[in-house]
């Protein structure tokens, strides 16, 4: 995994939007706006990449519900 040189908030989640050169990191307090979020990227044709929420170590919740996944 990535090093990131800043603080990731505990207990948000987080996904990363790659555009082009760049990777940008997008994050949100709850599961659902998480999601929602993830899935309008996704639909005007970004390439996401889901990390879940971090627990202060690690991500978990690193999966997505299937509906989200084959969208």
């Amino acid at each position: 995994m990535k090093k990131f040189k800043y603080r990731l908030g505990e207990g948000k989640y987080y996904f990363n939007i790659v555009s082009g050169m760049q990777t940008i990191l997008v994050s949100r307090k709850e599961r659902k706006a998480a999601i929602v979020a993830f899935q309008k990227y996704l639909s005007v044709g970004k390439t996401c990449e889901w990390l879940g929420k971090w627990n202060g170590k690690d991500f978990v919740e690193s999966s997505l519900p299937v509906s989200v996944a084959k969208s």
